[in-house]
């Protein structure tokens, strides 16, 4: 991770100073890294190359975050884990372009691992996460549908846990098969650690989360607690505030929904959905190499419904 990390700010070594700066910030402002460590985790499972594992760990973190920092300029969000976001101190301009390097940057390092059918899979991975943020600003706000939440955890978050795994057996001396089962690992831990993502925004304090508890509420999206709420209490009146598009009129409803979902039962179904995804994931470990790495897997699986943050 070392070596992850010093390949990460090595890519701004021969630009703009106030864009390594940047840079820096965003790399050591903090993070789980758990997108690199799953691709260095599968791929040391597998055999691969060592320097190719380094790169394309270094490369789906950069591309991680990228997006971050367009996420925080569109959400207007001025903390990220308790310190100041780019868009915070610079311009959006500003801010927009040193995410477009950083996209760059990622890219440059995916081809450095001389895998064209990885950087296929790079570049619609991110053409999904993109699309999923449009499709989450535009369509889904008060929209309580089972199948588009799903679309919109995978873009969000799966896509990426999902080409990490993939990605690293497929550098890996690995059959189509292993491929497979890697990329069902990264996308079922995805899909779990996202939905705990969503049961912390219930759950969680504001101190720890880094933003207010039921932000996507205030923001108009319906995320597994509040759809196990909705389908329990099909007849509350304050559920009427978050599909009529009235939320941002309504906010003493959608105060009073937020205190009902995280005192609800809908929270302890939603983890249970969570562990489902991660037996999932584990599940598709059981023919892989045993030692230390398909452990470690299966160890950063459970964590992914232990977290707190």
């Amino acid at each position: 991770m070392q070596e992850v990390e010093a390949l990460m700010r090595a890519q701004a070594d021969d630009a703009h100073p106030d864009l390594r700066a940047a840079l820096a910030h965003l790399l050591s402002s903090g993070g789980k890294r758990i997108r690199p460590t799953l691709g260095l985790l599968v791929g040391k499972m597998l055999g691969a190359p060592h320097r190719k594992l380094v790169t394309l760990a270094a490369a789906v973190e950069l591309l991680h975050t990228a997006t971050l920092v367009h996420d925080d300029l569109i959400d207007g969000a001025l903390l990220r884990r308790g310190n100041p976001t780019l868009n915070a101190r610079w311009t959006p301009a500003a801010t927009v372009l040193t995410g477009d390097f950083i996209f760059a940057r990622a890219a440059k390092l995916a081809a450095e691992t001389d895998h064209l059918p990885l950087m296929n899979i790079f570049a619609e991975t991110l053409a999904i996460i993109v699309n999923g943020e449009l499709t989450q600003m535009f369509a889904s706000k008060g929209f309580a549908d089972r199948d588009n939440y799903y679309q919109r955890i995978y873009a969000k978050t799966a896509s990426l846990l999902e080409m990490c795994a993939r990605a690293a057996a497929m550098v890996s001396p690995a059959d189509a098969s292993t491929i497979e089962s890697m990329r069902q690992y990264g996308y079922h831990l995805g899909m779990a650690f996202q939905i705990v993502d969503d049961v912390l925004d219930f759950t969680g304090e504001q101190a720890e989360v880094g933003k207010p508890v039921g932000s996507d509420l205030f923001q108009g999206l319906i995320t597994l607690p509040t759809l196990y709420y909705i389908e329990k209490h099909p007849t509350d009146p304050d559920i009427n505030c978050i599909l009529d598009g009235t939320f941002n009129t309504e906010q003493g409803c959608i105060e009073r929904l937020v205190r009902k979902v995280r005192s609800s039962d809908a929270v302890a179904t939603s983890l249970e959905e969570a562990k489902e995804f991660v037996e999932k994931a584990i599940g598709y470990l059981s023919d892989m190499p045993d030692g230390v790495e398909r452990q470690a897997l299966e160890d950063l699986a459970r964590y992914t419904i232990n977290r707190r943050i």
